[in-house]
């Protein structure tokens, strides 16, 4: 008995001391874009000696990235005071340092000082734009209303973007279109447009020779990058909080611009130019594991069948008994068939952002948003199926004697079983292509290096996700052609032309 007590006592020991020598898990967020990617991975590798750290890469923009930090699904990601004040505190004035600290405290977030550098917005021209035209101001700009703008959807929506420049230097140009921020530079080299909004530590700017007008009347604030991180991060990781402090104050204008040229010009991945501004802080060549373009293809795909798979077996559970209850009553058809359908007209995007603040981001709140999608061609198939089977043979079925429940189970369900597997081949196939946008709320799969891709431009790296989707489209075709045959039964299966 003396034994076993001790024997406890040690183990206990040993388990208390091994729980408090654990590394502390920390996850670092950034959003869908290169310098977002390099600060991400920054932080990483700064906090990486002392922590167990994930990088959450590419939330889909501010809103999520956010609402991931206050729910605790992240615990740090690098932002900008400009947004912080227009888009999270949604102010129409400019608030202070100290006044974006109070309010971002009743969240339980605290931000750091400035990291050094200021991505703002400017806008720019090309040399033989601004040389032909004699423009060096936006006043200058103002007064040729004939010049083809070409603005980011983004700067076109928010306040302290079009709307309030248009209005501050009474500009009336009548061409002004919505573009993809990485494509204007291509349609202003080209010149299919004459202006586009910048940030001001893109790379493209150097690359270009782009002139950036002054901003003659300060419209434009200032967006100073600092880091936004859980009030409790301090005190449960301090010496890897620490170490991501040593960002503060460290990286200038020109630094910020030479690391995503790294990235978008010279197409090195985001973590290497991460190592190279962070080797000058540390003096030291700190490394994070990187993997192979054939191991992240492969890690890609299996998250990407991991989704599909789990997100349309629930539906499959869930939507073939709706389907069956939809059968039963002219009421309950309404109100099931309304409901998927309605479900189905929401955004990707927005449902995802309903459901981060209930689910944190990752895989569940992909996988909750994948089965409301597949619901509806699950549910309707199955509805068709049963209700198109001749009343004659269920008449009949009912005449042998047999039960409601037989009746479905022997005689409805093998009579339908053509269109509902349609039905559920059909939400199959529509789930591996949404599933793409998993990777907006950092539950990675095929769509990461699609948005990746996009976001530099790099074919090679679009394709990356891209293929392996489209063979897994044709895969889920082919798998279900296999499956036909074995559920359906053989007088039942559609004749094909070839027989």
């Amino acid at each position: 008995m003396r034994r076993a007590l001790a024997l406890f006592v040690v183990l206990a020991i040993a388990l208390s001391v091994s729980t408090a020598r654990a590394a502390p898990r920390i996850a670092v967020g950034s959003k869908a874009f290169a310098e977002s990617w390099i600060l991400g991975d920054a932080l990483a590798l700064l906090a990486g000696a002392s922590a167990d750290v994930e990088h959450r890469k590419s939330l889909g923009g501010t809103e999520i990235a956010y609402q991931a930090l206050r729910t605790g699904a992240i615990d740090v990601y690098p932002e900008y005071t400009g947004t912080i004040g227009e888009v999270i505190l949604a102010s129409p004035d400019r608030p202070s340092t100290e006044e974006m600290r109070q309010r971002l405290a009743t969240d339980g977030v605290l931000m750091s000082d400035p990291l050094g550098f200021n991505d703002g917005y400017a806008i720019a021209v090309t040399v033989a734009t601004a040389t032909s035209r004699g423009l060096r101001t936006l006043s200058d700009l103002a007064r040729h209303p004939e010049l083809k703008m070409g603005f980011s959807h983004e700067f076109l929506g928010r306040a302290d973007g079009w709307p309030g420049l248009s209005r501050r230097y009474g500009m009336t140009n009548g061409e002004v279109r919505g573009i993809q921020h990485e494509l204007a530079y291509e349609a202003l080299a080209t010149g299919k447009i004459d202006a586009t909004d910048i940030y001001t530590t893109d790379a493209q700017i150097r690359a270009l020779s782009l002139v950036l007008l002054a901003d003659d009347r300060a419209f434009f604030r200032r967006y100073d990058a600092v880091l936004l991180y859980r009030a409790d991060l301090p005190a449960r990781a301090s010496d890897a909080f620490h170490a991501m402090e040593r960002l503060v104050g460290a990286v200038d204008d020109a630094r910020m611009m030479r690391a995503n040229a790294r990235v978008v010009l010279d197409k090195v991945g985001s973590l290497q130019a991460a190592e190279e501004l962070v080797s000058p802080i540390l003096g030291t060549g700190s490394r994070l594991e990187s993997r192979s373009v054939a191991r992240e293809i492969a890690v890609n795909v299996w998250r990407h069948l991991e989704l599909v798979g789990l997100s349309l077996f629930a539906a499959i559970l869930v939507g073939v008994p709706l389907g069956i209850l939809a059968t039963r009553a002219r009421i309950l058809s309404a109100v099931t068939l309304s409901g998927a359908a309605i479900v189905q007209t929401i955004p990707s995007l927005a449902l995802l952002a309903f459901l981060i603040p209930l689910l944190g981001i990752g895989a569940v709140p992909a996988l909750v948003a994948l089965f409301l999608y597949s619901l509806l061609p699950i549910v309707e198939s199955t509805y068709v199926g049963l209700t198109s089977i001749p009343r004659e043979l269920l008449d009949a079925s009912e005449a042998l004697g047999l039960t409601r429940r037989a009746q479905l189970l022997k005689v409805a369900l093998p009579m339908a079983s053509p269109a509902i597997l349609s039905g559920i081949k059909t939400s199959a196939v529509i789930n591996v292509g949404t599933a793409t946008i998993a990777a907006l709320v950092g539950a990675e799969g095929l769509g990461k290096p699609i948005l990746e891709g996009i976001a530099l431009r790099d074919t090679r790296q679009i394709l990356q996700g891209a293929l392996p989707a489209a063979l897994l489209s044709l895969g889920v075709r082919w798998g279900f052609s296999l499956v036909e045959k074995i559920v359906v039964p053989p007088g039942l299966r559609l004749r094909h032309p070839d027989g």
